[in-house]
């Protein structure tokens, strides 16, 4: 099953639709709570930091048997230094971001809390692509 959202950088309005939408989905489909919640989580960090930090994006998620895959790609300023972004409490976010309650630099550490498997690609200047999986059984 697949299933595509195109998110707009800066439409926080819309913010969190994407995740809703998948929680909502899997929860019809009778997954495991836990295995809901971590899709849940690190589709919504996704979502939420190409709302705030691209131009636009887009994300594919693909429920199989066994696991999700979830695939954000974004046209935007890239991520020049992953290892800061991985860390805990940096953040790039604007001050209007931040006084919105979002760019606390959490984002990716916890995507990748929540997920079996992650990878980035980044180009700076160019945009950024995660992908990520998260088995249902362990």
């Amino acid at each position: 099953m697949l299933k595509v959202y195109h998110l707009e950088g800066g439409n926080f309005s819309e913010a969190g639709s994407a995740s809703s939408d998948i929680k909502k989905l899997l929860k019809r489909l009778g997954l495991q709570s836990k295995i809901i919640k971590k899709v849940a989580v690190a589709m919504y960090e996704a979502e939420i930091n190409v709302v705030a930090h691209a131009y636009s994006g887009d994300i594919n998620v693909v429920v199989a048997k066994d696991h999700i895959k979830i695939l954000v790609s974004d046209k935007g300023p890239g991520i020049p230094d992953v290892d800061k972004a991985m860390t805990e409490g940096f953040s790039t976010a604007s001050e209007k971001v931040r006084e919105m309650g979002f760019g606390a630099g959490m984002g990716l550490p916890n995507i990748k809390k929540n997920v079996d498997d992650l990878n980035i690609k980044t180009e700076v200047g160019k945009g950024t692509e995660l992908s990520m999986r998260i088995d249902f059984q362990h």
